[in-house]
């Protein structure tokens, strides 16, 4: 198991396995709506996902514009929980298919909020790709609508994730185990 850091991480999905599903995923998105597709990756987590992604949908034969969105989820009682926009993007989405990015599907907060947010601003379709779908953590009603892969219930680091800033640049997706 590698070391990073002083800590022993072990892979749940290594780079190969990730790099695959990518292209897979690309060649499933290629059958959903993508007519004037324009592609928002949810930041932080997810940069790395969606460069991958991206990058396979252009294999796969899609040209779509890409934009970036920054959310922050607040507040733990049930009718506190909130969204903001920590940074909007900048095209209008009126009429065209919208696919939303993000890194894990868990509590489903945050991509409710986008996909809802998507739609107020007049999208045609909006559909989500993630690459991890925590699905015993949702708490809201939100299927995503390409799932890389189903992720057991361990805080994960890597392939954009992190602790504290930390592990984003590992190329495949781990469980921090303990102390090298």
């Amino acid at each position: 198991m590698p070391v990073v850091r002083g800590k022993t991480i072990e892979p749940l999905f290594t780079a190969e396995v990730i790099a695959e599903r990518n292209l897979s995923l690309a060649q499933e998105i290629m059958r959903g709506p993508t007519d004037d597709l324009l592609v928002i990756s949810v930041l932080k987590g997810s940069f790395i996902f969606a460069a991958d992604l991206i990058r396979a949908l252009h294999h796969a034969g899609l040209a779509p514009e890409v934009e970036f969105i920054t959310l922050s989820s607040y507040g733990t009682g049930t009718v506190s929980r909130g969204v903001k926009i920590i940074k909007d993007i900048d095209s209008d989405v009126k009429d065209r298919d919208v696919l939303l990015i993000d890194d894990i599907l868990e509590s489903g907060r945050t991509l409710r909020f986008a996909k809802e947010l998507m739609y107020e601003r007049g999208a045609r379709n909006v559909t989500i790709a993630v690459l991890l779908d925590k699905t015993e953590k949702r708490q809201v009603d939100l299927v995503a609508d390409y799932v890389g892969f189903e992720c057991p219930d361990h805080f994960v680091v890597g392939y954009g994730m992190d602790v504290a800033y930390a592990f984003r640049e590992l190329p495949f997706v781990g469980v921090v185990t303990g102390d090298a």
